[in-house]
């Protein structure tokens, strides 16, 4: 067969298998929609109704509007329903995995890249937040979009891979405030293509590179600096937005800044081999968020990445400019979490660096397959053989990680209480007796629950607005459901069961 019928095959294939571990169950896995999740939803049906789509929404900690505004899209074509809700993250989920596919085959080869997007597509961490309504997971996509333009462009290419390559970083300031991060991790990759194009290529090749890469360079920042604008003139008027999450969770706060440091740097880098996440949101609670085989393949990549970027500073005078990037965008790229003090280890900061460690563990698979090629070559000296063996062993090996990752995630993970619990379970089934109820019932919803005051009513009333659809003061009145706190209950306790009020307890 053909090499590139080969490609395309085993390219549409993976993508088949990362839409359907992001679709299949979606009405039912996660069981429960967790407030965090409910007050994006609220807040697009909001956008909705005014038809005026925000750059920053500031309820809730604040939250980057893309992903709401995009939400919102879906809900105008599709109707407000679980599909609609979930649909821009299983879709920034997919897309991701193709995106990975085309960074590793055009910054190594299509096989490298056939592995890590197959390591991706089927991995807990990355399919769990490609299921759940949180921004962050479009982050994830753009960042590797960004890098895979940039690195088209950098390989002179055509210019308007520049544009793409802005386009992209303009817009991932819209998704996860991990994502400011990003251009510390850009210029270190190409300050390190610079010192390539310096010491490695002649007068008349330099001179040209470097025209076509200043030129490029210009249309990248001024594309990403006329995109984000909106959001950062928004920040320049709201500065408190800007800082609001970060100071609030900062590991500079701690009267033991260095030693928390130090503490929180290993703890995160452990979540992928050792120790993981405990928020069942997150992960299978306290479980690394790699299966060992994969984490193994995943060392064996990092190792051989920090190898060849020392070499090649000892063999060309110069580091490698790739091996700058993967290495920046992981340590760099962690450096949220590493510098956070709150819930750690924490998966959910740590996403935007989630393409890159599968990145490496694809680099690990491919550093084992070729090691088992050619002993296998060696001992019998038929290659051609050798390599359907190979090839054998590997669809093998990697089927039975996709077994094992569909067992952890939609069993093992999916099925144990402490999840529905998590993802607040409860609160959807009250939202769904509520809708029962006849519309001239006078329903009150009593939050007992604790949770930042969202228009005066505690978060976790948020599941229950989205499933009522009440996520509006007037649609509340429309429908007859009231929300109280517990000591406004007790004031008008008598006068809601004069009016044979239904209550429903929000615990």
């Amino acid at each position: 067969m053909h090499s590139k019928k080969t490609e395309k095959i085993v390219i549409f294939s993976i993508l088949v298998i990362a839409a359907f571990f992001r679709l299949y169950q979606l009405d039912s896995i996660p069981p429960g929609i967790y407030p965090d999740e409910a007050i994006n939803a609220n807040d697009a049906l909001k956008v909705l109704d005014s038809d005026k789509p925000q750059v920053f929404y500031p309820d809730n900690n604040g939250r980057e509007g893309l992903f709401i505004n995009l939400t919102a899209l879906s809900f105008k074509i599709f109707g407000a329903n679980i599909w609609s809700f979930k649909l821009i993250a299983v879709l920034a989920g997919i897309i991701g995995v193709g995106a990975l596919y085309l960074l590793a085959k055009e910054m190594f080869n299509w096989q490298i890249g056939a592995m890590s997007s197959f390591l991706m597509a089927i991995s807990f961490w990355h399919v769990n937040f490609s299921r759940i309504h949180f921004r962050a997971i479009l982050a994830p996509m753009l960042i590797t979009f960004m890098f895979y333009f940039l690195w088209k462009a950098l390989k002179g290419k055509h210019i308007l891979n520049f544009l793409w390559s802005g386009i992209f970083l303009g817009l991932g300031f819209y998704t996860y405030i991990a994502f400011r991060i990003t251009p510390l991790i850009l210029i270190l990759g190409l300050l390190a293509y610079w010192q390539f194009i310096k010491k490695d290529f002649n007068r008349e090749q330099y001179t040209h590179a470097r025209k076509h890469i200043f030129h490029g360079l210009i249309l990248l920042f001024i594309t990403a600096a006329l995109i984000a604008l909106p959001l950062g003139a928004y920040y320049w008027v709201h500065p408190d937005d800007f800082l609001g999450r970060t100071s609030q969770i900062s590991v500079f706060s701690s009267d033991q800044f260095w030693k928390q440091l130090g503490t929180n740097i290993l703890q995160t880098l452990g979540i992928f081999n050792f120790e993981g996440d405990y928020n069942w949101r997150h992960n299978f609670s306290g479980r690394p968020i790699l299966l060992w085989p994969v984490g193994v393949l995943f060392i064996a990549g990092l190792f051989r990445n920090i190898l060849k970027f020392f070499k090649h500073r000892k063999d060309h005078g110069h580091f490698s400019a790739i091996h700058t990037i993967l290495l920046s965008w992981f340590f760099i790229g962690l450096s949220p979490v590493f510098l956070s003090s709150e819930g750690l280890p924490h998966t959910l900061r740590a996403i935007l660096t989630a393409p890159v460690v599968f990145l490496f563990a694809g680099e690990g698979a491919w550093w084992f397959f070729s090691w088992l090629k050619n002993w296998y070559s060696a001992r019998d000296k038929h290659l051609h053989e050798a390599v359907l063996v190979s090839s054998l062993v590997m669809i093998i090996f990697l089927g039975s990680l996709g077994l094992a990752e569909y067992k952890k995630y939609f069993i093992d993970w999916a099925q144990n209480p402490n999840t529905a619990s998590a993802f607040n379970q409860n609160y959807v089934k009250i939202g769904k007796e509520i809708n029962k109820l006849p519309k001239t019932a006078h329903k009150y919803i009593v939050v007992h629950a604790r949770g930042v005051l969202v228009d005066g009513i505690p978060m976790p009333a948020q599941t229950v607005m989205f499933i009522t659809g009440t996520y509006s003061k007037e649609r509340q009145q429309q429908k007859n459901v009231f929300y109280l706190s517990p000591e406004e209950f007790l004031k008008q306790r008598t006068a809601i069961t004069g009016r044979d009020g239904i209550v429903f307890e929000l615990r």
